[in-house]
């Protein structure tokens, strides 16, 4: 991936002001921290512009958009994605009574919590995924979810703190390899694999998609283990709806199986990109990729 396309994310406001919005969230509600990030969010698209442009072709090319709808929608992104992060800390706070949860699909998921084996949850950086793990406890099989270094000290504590409670073991990536042995050996075990499934980060297998009026490249490896272990994939994207309410919408990923090994898994990747772009076209503000996506 060419490093204008790469996006290296973490939750900014440094370890002092993130521990002063856990603190916050313990006095008050999440409409005043709404109000507030309202106000900071133009100056956060003036001082971040590559993000900021990233976001903007996105509406201005695979949605055709006018510029002025275009800058407006790129405005209500940023506000959307600061509700996400603020709705992350109001938990971390132990606000998690304040949210609703609707689940769209969640018969998919029963079949496959309930069956002897294992299988693989397909995220994505659309919505909130990462507040599903907060909100639901997974009683039947532990879910073991990949995730990328880089976020800070105070996240990490608080992360790990409430998904080891609701039964989600994280497995960092490492420079070793040894998060592909511990993905294995989970799905050895029956248990759930999740990992997000629409960064490429830079890796040679990938699939070349049509996907919302352009190509882009999703990764292979998901969609490998899951052949390689004969695992079915589910699609989870988790939208956020209103201020107190999410979404959960699960989508199983079918293939051929009239394919070999190589192409099946390929098929996989195209039908994840069909269900990822669906979602996208319902919900494009919620699109969180903030690099220049497409090719």
């Amino acid at each position: 991936m060419a490093e204008n396309r790469k996006w290296k994310g973490n939750t900014g406001g440094g370890a002092l002001g993130q521990r002063g919005l856990i603190l916050f969230f313990r006095w008050w509600n999440l409409r005043l921290g709404y109000a507030f990030m309202a106000l900071v969010i133009p100056f956060y698209m003036l001082f971040a512009r590559k993000r900021y442009l990233a976001i903007y072709h996105y509406f201005r090319t695979q949605f055709d958009y006018s510029k002025w709808k275009s800058f407006t929608k790129t405005y209500r992104n940023h506000f959307l994605f600061g509700q996400v992060i603020l709705d992350r800390f109001a938990i971390f706070a132990g606000r998690k009574d304040v949210f609703d949860i609707e689940i769209i699909g969640n018969e998919h998921y029963d079949r496959l919590v309930n069956g002897k084996k294992g299988f693989i949850i397909a995220g994505s950086h659309v919505g909130n995924f990462e507040i599903c793990g907060y909100l639901l406890n997974s009683t039947q099989k532990k879910i073991n979810a990949l995730i990328y270094a880089g976020e800070t000290a105070e996240v990490q504590k608080n992360r790990s703190k409430i998904l080891e409670s609701n039964n989600v073991n994280l497995i960092p990536v490492s420079s070793d390899m040894s998060h592909i042995f511990a993905i294995n050996s989970a799905l050895q075990n029956g248990e759930i694999a999740s990992m997000p499934c629409d960064r490429n980060h830079g890796s040679a297998k990938a699939v070349e998609c049509d996907f919302i009026r352009g190509k882009a490249d999703f990764p292979l490896g998901a969609f490998l283990l899951a052949v390689s272990f004969d695992v079915e994939v589910l699609a989870i994207f988790v939208i956020k709806i209103s201020i107190k309410k999410y979404t959960v919408f699960v989508r199983p990923i079918c293939a051929e199986t009239a394919l070999n090994r190589k192409r099946k898994a390929e098929n996989l990747v195209k039908s994840y990109a069909r269900e990822l772009e669906s979602i996208v076209k319902q919900y494009p503000e919620q699109w969180l990729n903030y690099y220049e996506f497409w090719k």
